[in-house]
């Protein structure tokens, strides 16, 4: 049996919200519940059998917390909210679309997108040792900035220290132009553009002048004691196993450390051992620490990198099951 039904829309920018860059949310729309969807100004149109029309509605309606604001909609909300209605979680879902994390400069809300994110989220907030592992663009590094920064603002702690091992992937340090700092910049680059998202460029220049911010390369950290602060450290599967044993002990009272990384994704030598999946191994269980593992499911940046981040992982676990070792 066929089924006809039709949403109205508060508003042209909630149309836009809803519908993505190209009608590309309307299309997803469909392939998720099999029903036609055609958007007319304001006006949602859904056309198909009757199961069918009556999903499109409830995961339109699942949304609305978004696009009834105005706010745009992604392809991880949808999927997120066809996972809530699958499992009976839209209480959970309801959650994650009024936790607001951040706002950033720009006035733009921050939500956590999944719920492995919105997972991250609350163990970025409670646990005093936080992994994070997971591939590009699910938001590891960003949601931790995020955290801090608010940590900050509302003086749970006195400074906020991101730092990254500077691993040298085809270049020495020593060939770059400049002066040290010159030098490892590039390197330190993601943290800054993270910062940038959320406080005005003069005023991180003046908290780091200060040292309530502080971004630096791994190596400064050896032989310090990191009281009252908020740690970031990411790329951490660029770390050796010795680097991330001195980097984790560097935690001192009234402390958080983050730590984020893709084992995936180590740029040391093939003979070398990552830190991060060393640290995965030992410390699971580990009273006080907690492990986040997010995937391709996560990724909340375009949606074609969510496609290859899927690509890569079916490419990377059949090499795995043949016992070839792919080339990174």
């Amino acid at each position: 049996m066929s089924s006809s039904l039709q949403i109205e829309l508060p508003s042209p920018e909630g149309a836009l919200a809803l519908a993505g860059d190209r009608d590309e949310n309307i299309k997803l729309l469909a392939s998720q519940t099999g029903a036609s969807l055609v958007l007319r100004g304001q006006e949602l149109l859904i056309s198909g059998t009757e199961n069918g029309a009556a999903l499109a509605q409830r995961l339109v309606m699942a949304l609305q917390p978004l696009w009834g604001q105005g706010q745009l909609v992604t392809t991880a909300d949808i999927m997120t909210a066809r996972h809530a209605l699958d499992t009976d979680r839209i209480d959970e879902l309801q959650a994650i679309h009024q936790d607001v994390v951040a706002r950033t400069r720009r006035g733009e809300v921050v939500r956590a997108k999944t719920f492995r994110q919105k997972h991250y989220v609350k163990a970025l907030r409670q646990a005093d040792m936080v992994f994070c592992i997971g591939p590009a663009g699910t938001g590891k590094t960003f949601l931790a900035t995020l955290v801090g920064i608010q940590a900050l603002l509302n003086n749970e702690f006195e400074r906020l220290i991101l730092t990254r091992p500077a691993v040298e992937a085809g270049e020495r340090l020593g060939f770059l132009p400049g002066d040290l700092q010159q030098k490892v910049n590039p390197y330190l680059r993601p943290l800054y553009d993270a910062l940038h998202e959320l406080v005005d460029p003069e005023k991180i220049a003046n908290l780091m002048e200060r040292g309530i911010i502080e971004v630096a390369p791994l190596a400064y950290m050896r032989g310090r004691t990191l009281n009252n602060a908020f740690v970031i450290m990411d790329e951490a599967q660029n770390t050796t196993p010795g680097q991330m044993k001195m980097v984790l002990t560097r935690l001192g009272f009234k402390s958080r450390m983050v730590v984020t990384g893709d084992v995936t994704q180590t740029d040391l030598p093939s003979d070398q051992t990552s830190g991060l999946a060393v640290a995965q191994r030992i410390l699971q269980g580990v009273n006080g620490i907690v492990f986040c593992q997010l995937n391709q499911a996560d990724v909340v940046r375009h949606p074609l990198v969510q496609r290859i981040v899927a690509a890569y992982e079916t490419y990377e676990n059949h090499a795995s099951s043949r016992d070839i070792k792919p080339r990174r």
